[in-house]
């Protein structure tokens, strides 16, 4: 397995809080995010637990109508995080 310098990890990281913050409220399964960053699921579900840990992200686990996801996890910005990259762009 590659290693990644941690320069490129928090590249990545902030990466995937800026699409999170284009697409607000909006949620996205990891296997998206994965995608989107061309990236492992693993890897990337290792980041999102870190920026979960960080307050950054929130893990949903249930869909709109409230039944629990047995294997899949979507994530959103947190509403701090949101502000605050909102006044950072402005």
């Amino acid at each position: 397995m590659v290693r990644i310098s941690q320069e490129k990890v928090n590249t990545i990281k902030s990466n995937i809080l800026s699409h999170l913050f284009e697409i607000f409220p909006r949620a996205l399964f990891t296997a998206e995010i994965a995608k989107s960053e061309a990236r492992d699921e693993e890897f990337t579900k290792s980041i999102m637990f870190d920026l979960k840990g960080k307050g950054l992200v929130i893990l949903i686990k249930q869909n709109k109508k409230g039944i629990k996801y047995l294997k899949r996890m979507r994530w959103r910005l947190t509403n701090k995080a949101y502000n605050a990259y909102k006044q950072h762009q402005g």
